[in-house]
């Protein structure tokens, strides 16, 4: 089963690939200071929940050794 932490850093994650998507698509159609805007979230928001993913990978393999 997936728990509550995983749904939540999928759901974060989500919401990370659609500011990519929203800024490709500001890009698209040229608009560069809502492309930068949405890009620059997308790329903050997609480390940090990687950070958060791994620290969550981790934090499981360390319960389930114990």
């Amino acid at each position: 089963m997936v728990s509550a932490k995983s749904k939540t850093l999928i759901i974060m994650l989500r919401w990370a690939i659609i500011f990519l998507v929203v800024a490709l698509v500001a890009a698209l159609f040229g608009f560069g200071g809502i492309a930068a805007g949405a890009a620059s979230i997308a790329k903050i928001l997609f480390f940090i929940f990687i950070a958060l993913f791994v620290i969550a990978l981790v934090m499981n393999l360390f319960r389930k050794a114990t």
